[in-house]
């Protein structure tokens, strides 16, 4: 059994709007409703746990009726951090589950597809995440701001979600990283924390996170480009 956990606890300050961003929609339709399509059309995927406001809990059962998700859907309390509510999710899901993706709701561009590949690449390595490229430079500096050293770009790489978990090993995870007050930016590095190995999975930048009106009209002229292949 597969679970996913869809994170939509944003508030939206950095988009400068009164609505969350998570239900700012593209073409009439909410950015996490293009989410959740994406995991609901994977046949292997049983349910789907959103973490997101309690409040926000009446809007999200009746967005998954009104575009009719078929999967069994759980609605679950953020925490404080991305951390705590990825912690809560992990805590809501069905026994049976053997492994986990997690996932940001703002990023819509994910697809179907993409989301099989890390899949079959989960049940063979136990830990994996996608990533792209990094095409800058990247230097590392001292605290007043003078380069130590240039890192090699061939070895570094953006990191993006879904990041994919057998379960017992996110959930172990979390728990020692709870014990030792450790908090990680992403899922992995919490994996990584228990010295055990995460791979990549290379994906493409449209796999974008809205956060601010840039990357909106950014996901606009994406989901343009998307419409005109069809």
């Amino acid at each position: 059994m597969i679970s996913a956990i869809i994170l939509a606890g944003g508030t939206g300050s950095r988009m400068n709007s009164d609505v969350k961003k998570q239900f700012i929609k593209l073409d009439g339709k909410e950015i996490l409703a293009y989410t959740i399509e994406a995991f609901d059309e994977v046949e292997e995927i049983n349910e789907i746990i959103i973490v997101s406001s309690n409040d926000d809990f009446e809007y999200l059962n009746n967005m998954v009726i009104r575009y009719g998700f078929k999967k069994l859907f759980k609605y679950v309390n953020s925490g404080n951090l991305r951390q705590d509510s990825v912690f809560n999710g992990l805590q809501q899901l069905n026994k049976n589950s053997e492994y986990v993706i997690i996932h940001d709701g703002a990023r819509p561009f994910i697809g179907s597809d993409n989301i099989k590949k890390g899949i079959k690449k989960v049940k063979e390595v136990d830990a994996c995440i996608f990533v792209t490229p990094t095409i800058d430079t990247i230097k590392s500096c001292d605290e007043n701001g003078k380069v130590i050293k240039t890192l090699d770009r061939s070895t570094l790489f953006n990191v993006q979600t879904p990041q994919i978990f057998e379960r017992e090993l996110i959930l172990k995870a979390h728990e020692e990283a709870n014990k030792q007050e450790f908090i990680g930016t992403d899922d992995s590095v919490l994996v990584e924390n228990l010295n055990h190995p995460v791979y990549t999975i290379i994906n493409s930048p449209d796999n974008i996170k809205i956060t601010t009106p840039k990357d909106l009209a950014i996901a606009e002229e994406l989901l343009r480009q998307k419409n005109k292949k069809f």
